[in-house]
């Protein structure tokens, strides 16, 4: 999926962590916009139609469009004309790993894609799974550091792609933020979430405030850090 994803189980979980690793590779094979072969790239080009793709295809696409409803148009499946859902496959993707793993019996697991993160149970009675956020300018600090349980993480920024997040409505760079991050109980949602307010730019801080079940920290161009009421009970 272009970027390092780690499953990390607590101890005692002695679980084949393969059939997720299968599903991923899957996962890419059907959705990677950097691959000809892919039924997304075959679907934008016009080779081939929704009908002839696999069933997950539409699922998503059907997700996408419910959330560009709900975001007014900052999260797009087309968000610089071509075809292109990455916004909520990674996150759904992930989702569909900890599914698998939950129903072969595993309960406490943190999986990690290239900083988003999904965390289920605790490594340990005594603590939560702990979640480095990284700095979206001083790269060697953290912005914040969030314990989690039955939660996921996902961060939007530039980081090492640059300014790789567009404003649908307009096609140019998303400006006014540096980062956003998002917790809360779905990593997919989360994801499109944070896509979305890194889109909005400056309005991003406000709309994160009105999301139920989801809490946000932005941080902004001039490096002001504002968090939803919410967002101070991850922290460690």
């Amino acid at each position: 999926m272009g970027m390092p994803i780690g499953i990390d189980l607590a101890a005692g979980e002695g679980i084949d962590v393969e059939p997720a690793f299968a599903w991923l590779r899957e996962v890419d094979a059907t959705f990677s916009t950097f691959r000809d072969d892919s039924e997304i790239s075959r679907l934008d080009r016009g080779e081939i139609t929704l009908a002839d793709c696999r069933p997950e295809v539409d699922d998503v696409l059907s997700r996408c469009l419910a959330l560009e409803r709900e975001t007014r148009g900052f999260f797009s499946a087309r968000p610089a004309g071509r075809l292109d859902p990455s916004g909520l496959v990674k996150g759904w993707a992930i989702d569909g790993a900890s599914r698998l793993l939950t129903a072969a019996g595993a309960e406490r697991f943190c999986i990690n894609a290239g900083g988003d993160v999904v965390a289920r149970g605790r490594p340990a009675p005594d603590r939560r799974w702990r979640v480095g956020v990284r700095h979206p300018v001083e790269h060697d600090r953290l912005a914040a550091v969030l314990a989690v349980e039955d939660l996921a993480v996902a961060t939007s920024g530039e980081y090492e792609r640059g300014a790789h997040i567009v404003d649908p409505h307009t096609g140019a760079p998303a400006s006014g933020l540096l980062s956003v991050t998002i917790v809360g109980p779905d990593l997919a949602t989360a994801d499109a979430y944070a896509t979305a307010a890194f889109a909005m730019g400056a309005d991003g801080p406000a709309w994160t405030a009105t999301l139920f079940g989801y809490d946000a920290m932005c941080v902004t161009r001039d490096h002001r850090v504002l968090s939803t009421p919410g967002f101070a009970r991850h922290r460690v």
